[in-house]
């Protein structure tokens, strides 16, 4: 199954600001986490984020679109990084998960969330 993992943003991450010291560490840390799940097959693809200030927002409201200008609130809710792979299922992935070094200099998140598969929807369609 494939799982999108994403590394919540915080306010540090949305400032852009990592003593570099601590970042030049956690860099290395995450670097040896990547080749960790890359050798086990897992890691599909991943990145890092800029703070949304950097970002853009599309609004939808039927045929009418708005663009929105970040930085956007709510930086819990936010996205600094992210992840994709491929795993057996949700309790190989949280294994994976609990592996990561801290993605921050403080506390912080990530969130794994899988993605839709035709299973899925075949399931819906029959009944």
């Amino acid at each position: 199954m494939r799982v999108m993992v994403f590394v919540k943003a915080t306010d540090d991450s949305e400032k852009g600001l990592f003593p570099p010291d601590e970042m030049q560490a956690m860099m290395a840390a995450m670097g040896r986490y990547n080749d960790a799940l890359r050798d086990a097959g897992i890691l599909i693809d991943g990145d890092g984020l800029k703070p949304s200030s950097h970002g853009k927002r599309i609004a939808f409201d039927g045929a009418e679109r708005r663009v929105i200008d970040g930085p956007f609130a709510a930086v819990s809710e936010l996205v600094a990084g992210w992840w994709l792979w491929e795993v057996r299922d949700m309790d190989e992935a949280v294994a994976w998960g609990k592996r990561c070094p801290n993605p921050m200099p403080g506390p912080s998140e990530i969130e794994i969330r899988p993605h839709y598969e035709a299973a899925d929807f075949a399931a819906r369609t029959q009944g």
